[in-house]
Formats: structure tokens, sequence, C-alpha cells
């Protein structure tokens, strides 16, 4: 499998052929910044609030990329996950098929979900970000109803060229945010706007310890919160973890 032209892009990239998990796998292995590791399968993957998540092999896309920014604050690295999701939406719409951003990283196709990120702060300064993007699976090979690959959407994509359209995406990006020493406002902010299909939706936002607001939501905020207007009330819900429901009215 050719991964030169990725391999071009990071400081290092290995390619496993099958493994539980990239950020488990990654997190052991360290390294420098913007060291990647891909995997043709992924049989013990973790999505948000410890979900398990896997794929076939040669099915999808598993990649986790290990950041050690230097950034002016540490709540910057709050942005990680959301300039992940925003250099996959832009990777996914390089390769043909018409992506949103979901907030805070879930990339969709005609609301239906086509990659998840998951970020993990491993200590106060090293970030890993994995994605997996689904790419040859066909509907029941999907772990949920409301997901879809690039081969549904009728597109053929291989990993190879996943891969590189994700990395050429995700660098520039990174290495903009670190030398803006991890100011949203420098631009980051602004795309994820720009990218994000929740922005302007009725939403139903499930907190940790299962606390709902339900309201419309109507930006992104310098912390990379959600801003949430809940209709009778004048103050703004500032969602900064959680699941998010797009309501849909008939």
């Amino acid at each position: 499998m050719d991964l030169s032209s990725s391999q071009a892009l990071v400081a290092s990239l290995t390619y496993v052929e099958v493994t539980g998990s990239t950020n488990v796998d990654l997190a052991a292995k360290g390294g420098e910044d913007l060291t990647v590791l891909v995997a043709g399968s992924q049989t013990a993957g973790k999505g948000r609030a410890g979900r398990e998540w896997s794929s076939p092999v040669g099915a999808s896309l598993s990649v986790s990329i290990l950041l050690k920014p230097k950034l002016a604050s540490a709540d910057s690295l709050a942005w990680l996950p959301l300039l992940a999701g925003a250099a996959m939406t832009r990777a996914v719409r390089r390769l043909g098929a018409a992506a949103t951003l979901k907030w805070p990283n879930d990339v969709l196709v005609n609301e239906r979900k086509l990659c998840g990120v998951l970020s993990e702060l491993i200590d106060g300064q090293t970030v890993i970000v994995g994605a997996g993007l689904n790419l040859e699976q066909q509907q029941d090979e999907l772990p949920i109803p409301n997901a879809t690959s690039m081969a549904l959407e009728g597109l053929t994509v291989s990993l190879p060229e996943a891969l590189q359209a994700y990395l050429a995406e995700f660098v520039p990006l990174y290495k903009s945010f670190v030398a803006a020493g991890g100011d949203p406002e420098a631009g980051l902010r602004g795309l994820a706007i720009e990218l994000c299909s929740t922005i302007g939706q009725d939403v139903r936002a499930i907190m940790p310890g299962d606390s709902e607001v339900v309201g419309q939501a109507i930006d992104i905020d310098s912390a990379g919160r959600l801003l949430i207007a809940v209709p009778g009330e004048n103050t703004l819900y500032a969602v900064g973890a959680g699941d998010i429901v797009h309501l849909r009215h008939n």
C-alpha cells in the first residue's frame, strides 16, 4: 500500500493491517508532534462516552494523530476536536461528498454519520485525535442505522486516497492554529461555524448526567462551546460536552 504522499505531510506514519484501537496504540507508543498511526481494521475502537466502535478489514479509514502543540493557553486544546472535524469535513468534500460538520466533530452527509472523531488528552500537553471514516461498508455493516459510507454515497475511495485528503486538510489547519498560539479567532472558529450544519437548527443537547437542553443552536463561542438559545429564556446555554440531536420538524 503506497502511503508516501501522506508520509510526506507528517513527522512519521505507521500502517498496521489490524489493531484493537489506534488511539490506545499511539498513546502507548508515543512520538513527536504529528506522529500518525493508521490501521486497515480496528476491532476495539472507542467512540464518545466509551462506546465501542469497530470496522471490518479494508472497509474504513482508522487514523490517529499524536499532537504536542505549544499554545498560549491549555484551554485552546479544546479546539483540537473541532479542528479535526473541520479537516475531515473538508477532506470528504474534496473526495466528492457534500459533507457538513455536526458539532463538535461528527461528519455528516445528508444528516447521516460518515465519520466520527475522538480526542483524548494523554497528559497536560499531548493530545491524540482519532478518526474513523466509513469507506466501503454496506448498510448492514454499519454500527448505527443513521450512518453512511462513501460507497453508499456512490463514491469509490481507497484508504490511501482518504488518508491523503484528510492529512492534507488537517496539517495546514493545525500548523496555522499553533502558529496563532491557539487563538481560534485566527481563522479556526470562523471555519468551524461555516462548515457546521448544527448552527441554525433546533437541537436537543444531552449532557453528562442526562440533563437536557432543547433550543436553537446559534453559535460556537471562543471556547469551542455550542451556544443554544432556549425559547422564553434570555440566557444562552453554552454546551462544552454532550450528545447533540438535530431535531426534525414535519
